[in-house]
């Protein structure tokens, strides 16, 4: 079993910024991929960014520019720097790890609400 704790999100204006982190801990494999995903009231879950554990990035188009994501292997931690943030930003955004071997694993979520 792996367990994500998140952290960060909240309220911000419209331009402004947010910081979210992702903790996982239990049966964490060396080799994986952890991010974060995104729902909004009425959409589909869908990708805001992953990285591997070695390092590579993937964003979605609609992100790509503003946010940041980075992680600290040490502390199987992934972090998500949210910059230019637009209304339609407003989500609850959900922790990901997964990788070949195990199933994958899901935060409980963290809401993002962007003002205008």
């Amino acid at each position: 079993q792996v367990q994500l704790a998140e952290s960060g999100g909240g309220l911000a204006q419209a331009g402004g910024s947010l910081r979210l982190s992702c903790a996982a801990s239990g049966s964490i494999f060396i080799i994986n991929t952890m991010g974060w995903y995104r729902q909004a009231p009425g959409n589909q879950r869908e990708l805001v960014a992953t990285i591997t554990n070695g390092g590579i990035p993937n964003y979605s188009a609609s992100v790509k520019g503003r946010f940041t994501i980075s992680r600290d292997n040490a502390k199987n931690t992934v972090y998500l720097e949210m910059n230019s943030l637009k209304p339609e930003d407003t989500a609850v955004y959900y922790c990901y790890y997964g990788n070949s071997f195990q199933r994958d694993y899901w935060g409980q979520g963290t809401q993002v609400t962007v003002a205008s």
